[in-house]
């Protein structure tokens, strides 16, 4: 996403923001406010909910619950890292990419995950996961939920996804919605929160894809969604330092990518996301070979930094900001997995840099609301890679002019706010949106006990 501050794909919600904002202040508003408050301390009672986090982050990662779900013509594979694949295909069907205009025949499986009951009556989702697609597949993931008030959302959309983009263009779908709840390139929200109204319950359905009269296949080892319900805030409480640690992670500018590339967001002043993914890929010993960068000009720095944009990109949203894209990315790496999920404190991220786990952190601020950035942004990401003494946050932070001034220092109150708040004030002085915590954890497909133990911590396993 650009440091720029212009509009973001998430601004959008804004809208529901602000519907938010002026409904409290009404009778029937504040009533559907203490009822939902009644809800969440029902849901408070249930076991799994751990500790009152509004965030449940749930997945399909082993061989006994990848068949737990119901499969047509996929199978559960069991190994080292298990999966779902196609078996015997389900059947064929033809798919128009939206993107080339081409109509090809595709043989499909299925595979649907088994209804989970969120420990969180949500009013965001956001799907992730961790896949093998060899050229000549391709994969769909779709969620459909069930409302609190007892009805069902339809099937939509959270990505059609490859490695590639020799078979497929990789997309999220727009124009999704059912008058009460839509996706946000690849963000399930409810339209107005204020009503009470909550997600409570979901399926997330697989779709894999082959050219027909092969026996390819695409393998998912990974499959999750986050659930969550932060509340509405412009400050959030301030956390008390804990750790005192920085991990070694190699330093990429965006900057330095100006102008190359612009089919894909417009260059390097747009690459935040996939740069930043790029670093913590490389912490972790990915690495792309010669053969995988022979496309790019030679005459290029840090040319693995455009081959992350391209295989992040979005042709959709015209960008390579699509979170699950980027987790997606980074599993394509021998053993790392990705996850989206939300953190709901700077204790959470002390926790991971203490078992050696840097975060992507989704942030957006004014130029004076972050001391030493010398930018604002509607939408951006960086990385976290340990604290001072103080307390105060490094950062890997992209947005900066060259490799060597990527290494940052941020004020630990002022770090929080931006990234924590659901709100904001932008330079118009209008209410605008924030993530509420967003990251992405990169991390090995088989952790340590130090590693394992942190990530359960902050709801993911």
């Amino acid at each position: 996403m650009s440091r720029a501050q212009q509009p973001s794909r998430r601004t959008v919600l804004t809208v529901a923001v602000a519907a938010a904002v002026a409904g409290a202040a009404t009778p029937a508003a504040a009533a559907a406010q203490r009822g939902t408050a009644t809800a969440r301390a029902a849901a408070a009672d249930q076991p799994g909910r751990a500790g009152g986090r509004p965030v449940d982050y749930h997945a399909w990662t082993t061989y006994s619950e990848w068949r737990t779900g119901t499969a047509r013509g996929a199978r559960a594979v069991s190994g080292p890292r298990p999966g779902v694949e196609i078996g015997a295909p389900a059947g064929t069907v033809d798919y128009t990419d939206p993107h080339t205009g081409t109509t090809a025949t595709w043989e499909y499986a299925t595979w649907t995950a088994p209804r989970y009951r969120l420990t969180v009556p949500a009013t965001e989702v956001v799907s992730s996961w961790n896949a093998h697609t060899p050229d000549g597949t391709w994969i769909q993931v779709e969620l459909s939920g069930t409302y609190s008030d007892g009805g069902d959302t339809p099937w939509y959309v959270m990505g059609r996804w490859a490695a590639g983009d020799q078979d497929i263009k990789r997309t999220s779908v727009d124009g999704q919605s059912d008058g009460r709840s839509s996706i946000w390139t690849d963000t399930f929200a409810i339209d107005d929160a204020s009503t009470g109204l909550r997600l409570v319950s979901y399926r997330l359905r697989l779709t894999l894809y082959r050219r027909p009269g092969t026996r390819l296949t695409p393998t998912v080892w990974r499959l999750g969604a986050m659930g969550s319900d932060i509340p509405d805030r412009f400050t959030v409480p301030a956390s008390t330092p804990g750790l005192a640690q920085e991990l070694v992670v190699p330093r990429y500018s965006q900057e330095i990518h100006k102008g190359q590339y612009p089919q894909y967001d417009n260059g390097g002043e747009a690459w935040c996301s996939p740069t930043s993914s790029q670093m913590i890929v490389e912490y972790w010993g990915g690495r792309l070979t010669a053969d995988q960068l022979s496309w790019i000009d030679p005459s290029y720095a840090d040319p693995q930094v455009d081959a992350a944009a391209r295989f992040t990109y979005d042709y959709q949203y015209e960008g390579c900001g699509n979170w699950p894209f980027n987790a997606a990315y980074a599993a394509t790496f021998a053993d790392l997995q990705g996850v989206v999920t939300r953190l709901v404190s700077l204790t959470d991220l002390e926790t991971l840099v203490a078992a050696g786990i840097p975060a992507i952190t989704s942030q957006s601020f004014l130029s004076t609301e972050l001391t030493g950035a010398g930018y604002g942004t509607s939408g951006h990401l960086m990385t976290v890679i340990g604290f001072t003494a103080d307390g105060d946050v490094i950062a890997n932070d992209p947005a900066s002019p060259g490799d060597d001034a990527v290494r940052r220092v941020y004020r630990r109150r002022e770090f929080e706010n931006i990234w924590l708040r659901t709100k904001r004030y932008n330079a118009a002085g209008g209410v605008s949106s924030g993530t509420g915590g967003v990251c992405y954890l990169y991390f090995p497909a088989r952790p340590s006990a130090h590693q394992r133990k942190a990530l359960a911590a902050v709801g993911v396993r």
